[in-house]
């Protein structure tokens, strides 16, 4: 049984946001440590001045009240673009779950959760990107309704319209 608030600010909880943010970063081989790679120019603007509009954190606690997992969004512009970028007014998603926990249903749970708070807050749609080579990944955002975009690179940006 898992249960899921918003991230309270809290530094205990942007430490677990970022930890994260680093798991949701495929890179199979040879991955960056968290700190290398979270403050890479590329990377840095997915937390860099947590707080701003349009910021939002959903934090997964299982029954112990442990964290496991998170899904979060965040506005970018035409000036500074996330991966998955598809307007200024489409908040883009990201998401992990703890290695120890996947495969129960809580990455598709924080989803469900993620996708009604940005219908709540009134958004018209919302975005991601995935790896190419996260193929159980992308089977479930399609499974959610979310579409292919476009792909760049090693990247699919998928879409769902709310």
């Amino acid at each position: 049984m898992f249960s899921i608030r918003n991230f309270e600010g809290n530094e205990k909880e942007f430490e677990f946001f970022l930890d994260m943010l680093y798991e949701s970063i495929h890179i199979p081989e040879n991955k960056p440590l968290k700190e290398v790679l979270l403050n890479s120019p590329h990377i840095r603007k997915y937390h860099e001045g947590w707080g701003r509009k349009g910021d939002k954190v959903l934090i997964a606690f299982d029954a112990d009240n442990k964290t496991v997992g998170a899904v979060w969004y965040r506005l970018f512009d035409e000036n500074n673009k996330g991966y998955g970028y598809i307007a200024c007014n489409t908040p883009e998603i990201g998401i992990a779950v703890s290695k120890d926990i996947r495969g129960r249903g809580l990455g598709t749970l924080l989803m469900r959760k993620v996708i009604q708070q940005a219908k709540d807050e009134g958004y018209n749609t919302i975005s991601l990107s995935v790896d190419l080579e996260n193929s159980s990944a992308i089977n479930i955002y399609k499974k959610l309704g979310f579409k292919d975009y476009e792909v760049a690179g090693t990247s699919k940006t998928m879409i769902y319209t709310l």
